[in-house]
């Protein structure tokens, strides 16, 4: 993995959410807020944490943020302001920008301004937990479209001891198993098995990684 700075603007529960786990990654992280105490939480946790305004473009510079590799900016509540750092931002040349958006006009605004990622956390976390409730057994849940989703589901008790060729996942569920992932307990100890054989025989406790549509991973664990 790449060693990259990155700065994140806004140290709320996205911004701070998203500092710490770039920080946990190895990656180094200018974290910047308005909030003495935001910033006193997390000073001993980043690489360096500003005390700023972050719509002061002199201030910005003066903390290095013109250097960095990647700008996060996730204060989408206030959208005035999350546009004047957006465009100050751009001036400096960072070249990979992700911003937090409120609402999809603000989202078109900041996509018009150069933004390379817009996300909207409340809606897309909402979108991902509903559609996880309506797959049975799933752990986690990556969308790559609005119509292809991986998840990773702990295996159904109705294919356990049953191999790949048997359960025939393609043609009964429209669905391709990526990899299984085998704990600690297991009599192998733990692995992970990407692109399995036909003849592999699931066991209780896999965690299988399976990429199909959503219409087709709603049929998982039902008859077909």
């Amino acid at each position: 993995m790449d060693h990259r700075t990155f700065v994140v603007i806004g140290l709320g529960r996205f911004g701070t959410a998203m500092a710490t786990t770039l920080m946990e990654l190895g990656q180094e992280v200018i974290g910047i807020d308005n909030s003495e105490g935001r910033v006193a939480d997390l000073a001993d946790t980043l690489s360096q944490t500003v005390v700023l305004d972050a719509v002061d473009e002199r201030a910005l510079k003066a903390a290095g943020v013109q250097d960095a590799d990647v700008a996060v900016v996730s204060i989408g509540e206030n959208i005035e302001s999350s546009v004047l750092i957006v465009m100050q931002l751009a001036e400096f040349g960072i070249r990979e920008i992700i911003a937090k958006a409120a609402t999809p006009l603000h989202g078109k605004i900041l996509q018009k301004l150069g933004v390379t990622r817009v996300v909207y956390p409340e809606h897309d976390m909402a979108v991902r937990v509903a559609r996880s409730l309506l797959v049975p057994n799933v752990l986690d849940y990556i969308e790559l479209s609005r119509d292809y989703s991986i998840v990773e589901v702990s295996c159904p008790k109705s294919f356990v001891g049953k191999t790949l060729r048997e359960l025939e996942l393609r043609p009964r569920f429209g669905l391709t198993l990526i990899a299984i992932q085998r704990g600690a307990d297991d009599d192998d100890g733990q692995q992970t098995k990407v692109s399995p054989s036909a003849d592999e025989r699931l066991r209780d406790k896999d965690v299988l990684a399976l990429l199909g549509d959503h219409h087709h991973l709603l049929r998982l664990d039902r008859p077909s």
